[in-house]
């Protein structure tokens, strides 16, 4: 019993403690941009795009190496060369040249003086830049339109559970109604039976839509990175009818997906012209200074007394490599380059259209919305008042029962319709604010 009554003091503490935040769409949105892997990630992307840059621009700045190596020669290579040079013409010596032991140190330098390769990746630096930039704000309006739409069905859900619950307790009051006059013999066991079964299947489908009411709810704090065991209440405020005033139609080149596409055809314009670069020469500086040590034992530390000597050397030289024929294989990369480029450019066309006609779809249904929530209110209004009337006759013994639960069947009808009417349209308008470019006016 101790340990039930413990368990019991933990539960309600927790249950106690648990904090039970108001959540409005702003807030959604806002926490969803700062804690969604999706928006976190493409924020990372543009960090990663500088150092992609630096990469880039690293071809363009000097390359130092240091280099090192020791070699030991147990069998020197011998060499055949004419005694003529040595005062012994018609003969022919037999020469070992080299040391038993080397050792060099040294370090080396390169520079591209011209590499059209080099100028054309650090002129694609800046678009990289702007690529990854604009990527990071599609993303984040993405992730603004999942979090909008959830949330306008969570809303859409809980008010469906609160006409189920109206409506239990009304059909508990009819049942009592019923139940005293079957007590008095003025109702049938079958008018009494009706209405309880009408009562189980309204408290089966509160279940159902409790546990729709948890998926969705469950689904929005995902979409928002949320933890799962957060809880929340919605605003009436939020879910309120305003019409949305007619604009003039925007500019689909100004939306994100455009300008995504047109900073990628930028990117590709680029990648062409440095497959192009492959035709021209290059040219780079190269320097080295070294130091060589030679004797027949290990040179380290070693000193000419032991046969050991060292000795210093450099170098510094141009090199020039001009592309002569390549076996057709750089112009039939350009070429691929080519075709990517034009097919991109079809992409764009299409998607050109698609933000038109999303535009105008969005006004369609915005409009269709607020005429169709128009007439379920007033569907509602007559509902409520058909039912209230039926309820009154039945209590007088005008009209039956079963033309009460019509009553009350027909009236949370067209407040469900009322409410889906109402998500529609809070949808259709999250449609044209996206369709116009403006979904991150939702974070202000």
């Amino acid at each position: 019993m101790k340990r039930i009554f413990l368990i019991v003091l933990c539960t309600l503490g927790v249950t106690a403690g648990a904090q039970v935040k108001t959540l409005t769409l702003k807030e959604a949105v806002t926490y969803a941009l700062e804690n969604k892997a999706d928006a976190k990630k493409a924020k990372l992307q543009v960090e990663n795009s500088e150092y992609k840059i630096q990469e880039i621009r690293s071809r363009a700045l000097p390359q130092i190496t240091a280099n090192g190596n020791l070699t030991y020669n147990p069998i020197i290579q011998t060499t055949v060369i004419d005694g003529a040079g040595f005062g012994q013409p018609g003969t022919t010596i037999q020469a070992a040249f080299g040391q038993k032991w080397t050792s060099t140190a040294g370090v080396s330098l390169t520079q591209a003086i011209f590499d059209q390769a080099v100028f054309t990746g650090l002129r694609a630096a800046q678009s990289t830049r702007e690529f990854y930039q604009i990527n990071s704000q599609l993303t984040d309006e993405q992730v603004i339109e999942r979090v909008a739409n959830n949330y306008y069905s969570v809303y859409v859900q809980r008010e469906r559970l609160i006409l189920l619950d109206s409506n239990y307790v009304n059909t508990q009051k009819v049942r009592d109604i019923v139940q005293g006059q079957f007590d008095n013999g003025l109702a049938k066991k079958i008018d009494l039976d009706r209405i309880i079964v009408k009562m189980s299947n309204i408290d089966t489908e509160r279940q159902q839509v409790k546990n729709q009411i948890e998926l969705q709810e469950n689904a929005l704090k995902f979409y928002m990175g949320m933890p799962i065991e957060s809880q929340f209440v919605l605003p009436k405020e939020e879910f309120e009818v305003v019409p949305t005033s007619l604009t003039e139609e925007p500019n689909v080149e100004n939306r994100t997906e455009y300008l995504l596409l047109k900073k990628q055809e930028e990117l590709l314009v680029f990648n062409k012209k440095a497959i192009q670069a492959e035709y021209y020469p290059t040219l780079s500086l190269t320097a080295g200074y070294n130091y060589i040590g030679q004797g027949p034992e290990l040179p380290w530390f070693a000193k000419p007394s032991s046969g050991v000597y060292w000795s210093d050397f450099s170098g510094i030289g141009l090199n020039l490599r001009v592309p002569i024929f390549t076996g057709f294989g750089t112009r039939s990369r350009v070429r691929q380059a080519d075709v990517e480029i034009r097919s991109l450019q079809e992409d764009i066309k299409d998607t050109k259209l698609s933000l038109d006609l999303d535009y105008r779809n969005a006004m369609t249904q915005i409009n269709n919305n607020l005429v169709t929530i128009e007439n379920q209110r007033e569907n509602m209004r007559l509902a409520l008042d058909i039912l209230s009337n039926t309820k009154n006759n039945y209590l007088q013994g005008l009209a039956s029962l079963t033309d009460l639960l019509d009553a009350q069947n027909a009236s949370l009808e067209a407040q469900n319709n009322f409410t889906r009417a109402v998500l529609n349209y809070k949808i259709a308008e999250i449609s044209l604010i996206k369709s116009k470019g403006e979904l991150k006016s939702l974070t202000k």
